[in-house]
């Protein structure tokens, strides 16, 4: 016989950080907010796993890449 398997579970629905608080503008030098969205690595994290919407993301990534560009973010983290 073959063993049972769980249900699936039901997918829990996100919602974006910067639209639940009214963050429209979003500036490369706020590295506090800019670092929740890298990883320990200094890696951009994905829409997936954020929860950020598309235009908040787009917006995001810009600002880490400037960031990068401006010596205020490291390109890599070793």
């Amino acid at each position: 016989m073959r063993p049972r398997t769980a249900a699936p579970q039901p997918i829990k629905e996100r919602s974006c950080y910067l639209c639940t608080h009214a963050l429209e503008d979003i500036d490369y030098k706020d590295l506090h907010l800019i670092q929740r969205f890298t990883t320990a690595y200094g890696k951009i994290v994905p829409r997936r796993r954020s929860g950020a919407c598309m235009r908040h993301q787009r917006t995001v990534s810009q600002a880490i890449k400037r960031a990068r560009i401006m010596a205020l973010l490291p390109f890599v983290v070793r």
